[in-house]
């Protein structure tokens, strides 16, 4: 695996993961909290549960003790959730930073909550997380144009044409 791909990767998904939370800023306080019947409850609840994901993976990344859930509870607002993950990006990018494509092959294990021990490249646990945040936005995205503010194109061509 090539670690400027996993690099790309981080920067496209920061990148859509700031346009969906720029665009939830609009909400009203009900339209963010609101139960809308989705794999999670609400956009907070949705977001809160994608980056309480991408923090627990960097933890597994840096082989470190698992992170706590986060509970969308604790956030009153999309600029709670933007702040701390503004932090957790940093961690984030702070990591991306001292990988080579060595450190991509190497195995990570992780326990799940039922207790069962999986092992996988680094990459793969890479890609997962990432591909786990794709499917948390594009769900944001639909409950954010049912209130009316589309998150517009989310496409990873789109964020490569901007780099161009």
């Amino acid at each position: 695996m090539n670690v400027e791909y996993i690099r790309t990767l981080y920067a496209y998904s920061e990148w859509a993961n700031n346009r969906i939370l720029d665009t939830a800023a609009h909400l009203t306080h009900e339209e963010f909290v609101a139960d809308v019947g989705a794999s999670f409850p609400s956009v907070r609840d949705t977001l809160v549960h994608t980056l309480s994901a991408q923090r627990y993976w960097l933890s597994q990344f840096r082989r470190q003790e698992p992170t706590s859930r986060l509970v969308g509870a604790d956030f009153a607002d999309v600029a709670a959730i933007h702040a701390l993950w503004r932090e957790i990006d940093e961690q984030t990018q702070a990591f991306l930073d001292g990988l080579d494509n060595a450190a991509l092959e190497e195995i990570i294990s992780t326990t799940d909550r039922a207790g069962n021990v999986y092992a996988y490249k680094l990459w793969q646990i890479m890609t997962h997380q990432a591909n786990h945040a794709t499917q948390h936005r594009s769900e944001v995205a639909v409950m954010l144009t049912q209130f009316g503010h589309s998150p517009g194109d989310l496409d990873y061509l789109d964020y490569i044409d901007l780099l161009l």
